[in-house]
């Protein structure tokens, strides 16, 4: 009874050593090159299309999410990409944004989906993180309380919104109660 007890506590101790391990080496994602990469936050990241590679570097880092906010067409999209996700362990989200005509729908249905993260990273992309950077200052500034100055600055890093895209965020905000007067 001795010897089953020892070998159970071992077999626990390899276990839960293991796991302990691969968490504590688990990248924080720092050296991830992503094409027009934005950390909003330690939970919120967004950048233009990732290839496959890039994808199992971004689950080796940690995000448990990636949300896909262009449609499936475009030159630089990953083949079958909902099922290289989820192969990889992580949830696989796809929003198709048109670009021409963003739709507050659309970006009420990725702000129900990110309240829904918890304390899960998450991956927002689209093809050159023009609609994704947009659709993350936008959550950062709503639901998580942002500087809207420090946001716009980091949105800005990478592209200044068209007309389009500057009226797409002054109706979002309009319908969230923030009073957002366009560039």
């Amino acid at each position: 009874m001795k010897t089953f007890f020892l070998a159970s506590m071992l077999s626990l101790w390899t276990t839960f050593s293991c796991v302990s391990a691969q968490a504590s080496n688990a990248d924080d994602g720092a050296d991830l090159r992503l094409l027009n990469r934005i950390d909003y936050s330690p939970l919120l990241t967004t950048s233009g299309q990732p290839t496959k590679a890039d994808l199992a570097l971004v689950a080796a880092a940690g995000y448990r999410r990636v949300v896909f906010l262009a449609f499936t067409n475009h030159p630089k999209a990953v083949a079958h990409e909902d099922l290289i996700v989820r192969e990889l362990g992580l949830q696989f989200i796809h929003i198709p944004v048109e670009w021409e005509s963003p739709k507050l729908s659309d970006f009420n249905t990725f702000a129900a989906l990110m309240q829904t993260q918890g304390s899960d990273r998450a991956l927002v992309h689209c093809e050159v993180n023009f609609r994704a950077s947009v659709f993350g200052f936008l959550y950062q500034v709503l639901y998580e309380g942002a500087d809207v100055d420090a946001a716009m600055s980091l949105m800005h890093s990478i592209w200044v919104p068209d007309d389009a895209w500057e009226a797409f965020i002054a109706r979002v905000m309009t319908d969230n109660g923030v009073d957002y007067q366009p560039l």
